[in-house]
């Protein structure tokens, strides 16, 4: 998975996992309290992976940059 799509991904994944927090919270459904904090952890998580992804790839570009004299 690209670093773009984790990063994206993991967006959605906060964005539900918050609504359910907010759906569970008004009626009272710690169950879905549960599930939506869970889902929005997900999503930092992913989003943290693409992070890593990106950091990766710029090294490794810088590096090969070097490489090659630029």
């Amino acid at each position: 998975m690209s670093s773009t799509t984790d990063k994206l991904k993991g967006l959605a994944n906060e964005a539900v996992g918050n609504v359910k927090q907010g759906i569970g919270k008004a009626t009272g459904n710690e169950k879905m309290q549960a599930e939506g904090k869970a889902q929005e952890l997900k999503g930092e998580t992913q989003r943290a992976v693409g992070g890593v992804k990106d950091g990766v790839n710029n090294a490794a570009q810088k590096a090969a940059d070097a490489v090659k004299g630029r």
